[in-house]
């Protein structure tokens, strides 16, 4: 029984380490991307067309 104590302490403590591992590379940035804010401008006419496209209604224009 007294092992069943022990092995439960360590992993609690493994996982605890982990946890301070995660948290420290998030507040580092690890895990910001900087691949996709480069290629963005590549790929935004594409969903400016499907947006246009899905609306069959014509603009409407100001009288004066």
């Amino acid at each position: 029984m007294g092992v069943i104590y022990v092995l439960l302490t360590i992993s609690i403590l493994v996982a605890i380490v982990f946890f301070i591992a995660f948290v420290f590379s998030i507040k580092n940035g690890q895990y910001d991307d900087v691949y996709t804010p480069s290629i963005r401008m590549l790929f935004e006419d594409e969903l400016v067309k499907e947006g246009k496209e899905k609306s069959s209604a014509p603009p409407k224009t100001k009288q004066s």
